[in-house]
């Protein structure tokens, strides 16, 4: 049984007004009893024998609607559905199954307004506002999805379906921006500075760094464009290329935080420690919430001589940051400073701490390696798909 039924039971399966005949409640207790147990013939006569005894007892309406639902009996689940909401227009779960229904059956325009119904009437309800979400995704709606998946995740920011489809509504919504974008201005920088970042996020970085040349050709002065060039130049160790865009992108925007902290990071590879630390620290004023900020200034310290402040900034690395390769460096940087603090036993579990973390991210990868060659030795084995031969 759905973990949406089981919820709605709770709220629907109430007992009748006192005036009810005693035989009627106790068979929709009944048949409200076998429907928890999963029992759901035994529920859908339940609650078929209730309706006929008394027709206008909406509850029951829809508890025989959610068995059919689950029996997959749709067209019947719609109509005990309808009825329910005839009798009691606002009876919670009611629009909101019967939108369902619709949407199973692909009746998609006619689910959306009654899916609507429900959110304007129970506008806290995260499950109406993903299934409203869910349905404009299959009409092909990216925007109006979003809208209700976006309003979903408000109210229940932990739910794993309304992440996900959400996730798929902002992706479309994304898709149909560049496709627009491409058919308006195929010429635009705008093109060239997707399709870098699309290298850039699959690593290529050769690509992304001739995408990005070719979008400051265009634009030459447009802030942010050096920035992005200049850590895909750090990514493929040209650390002179990438000091150069940097100081570029500072000339155009004084106040880029990011340039500047990652032209801090480059001074430390470059052995300028004084310079990186004055630059990070800047940006760490501006910015406070920088990524691996204290596991950067700690290096930069620790280069300077500095060992307590490195190893004060390092130590909340470990436990701030959540990057785990960055993690992971930590602890050995911090074994070094504990051994030439003369903290010996601290130096050892450091150390300690950086192999078992070591170890543990080589056996993660170990094991993604073979799930991706065993998915790719089930791939080889499936045969191929049957074609139909000639007449």
């Amino acid at each position: 049984m759905s973990l949406l039924v089981l919820c709605m039971i709770g709220s629907v399966t109430v007992p009748l007004r006192a005036q009810s005949p005693l035989g009627v409640d106790n068979r929709f207790r009944e048949a409200s009893e076998a429907m928890r147990n999963g029992n759901l013939e035994a529920a859908a006569e339940g609650f078929a024998a209730v309706v006929k005894e008394a027709p206008s007892f909406a509850e029951a309406h829809l508890n025989l609607g959610l068995v059919r639902e689950e029996q997959g009996r749709h067209e019947e689940a719609i109509v005990s559905f309808q009825k329910a909401v005839l009798l009691s227009p606002k009876l919670r779960g009611a629009n909101l199954f019967l939108g369902i229904a619709k949407y199973r059956l692909n009746r998609l325009d006619e689910a959306v307004p009654i899916l609507r119904k429900e959110t304007a009437a129970y506008p806290k309800d995260a499950i109406a506002w993903m299934w409203l979400g869910v349905v404009e995704l299959a009409r092909e709606h990216a925007e109006e999805a979003a809208d209700a998946l976006d309003k979903a995740a408000k109210l229940a920011p932990d739910n794993v379906d309304i992440l996900y489809h959400r996730g798929r509504a902002h992706l479309l919504v994304s898709t149909h921006s560049y496709e627009k974008m491409f058919k308006a201005d195929p010429k635009s920088w705008r093109v060239h500075q997707v399709i870098a970042q699309a290298s850039a996020e699959a690593d290529h970085h050769t690509d992304a760094v001739a995408e990005y040349l070719a979008a400051i050709k265009l634009a030459p002065t447009q802030p942010g464009l050096h920035e992005e060039l200049g850590f895909e130049y750090s990514s493929l160790g040209k650390v002179q290329e990438a000091e150069d865009a940097f100081l570029r992108e500072l000339e155009i925007d004084p106040n880029n935080v990011f340039a500047r902290y990652k032209l801090g990071v480059l001074h430390i590879e470059k052995g300028d420690a004084a310079k990186a630390k004055e630059l990070i620290e800047d940006a760490v004023r501006v910015k406070p919430d920088l990524r691996h900020a204290d596991y950067n200034l700690g290096r930069a310290e620790k280069r300077l001589g500095n060992d307590a402040a490195a190893v004060a900034h390092l130590e909340r690395a470990t436990t701030t940051d959540p990057d785990p390769e960055t993690v992971q460096q930590a602890w050995y940087q911090l074994g070094q400073l504990y051994r030439r603090l003369h903290r010996v036993d601290d130096a050892q579990k450091a150390l300690a701490m950086f192999e078992k973390l070591k170890d543990a991210a080589a056996e993660a990868s170990q094991q993604s390696l073979l799930k991706f060659k065993s998915r790719q030795n089930s791939d080889a084995a499936e045969p191929p798909p049957e074609t139909e031969k000639p007449q």
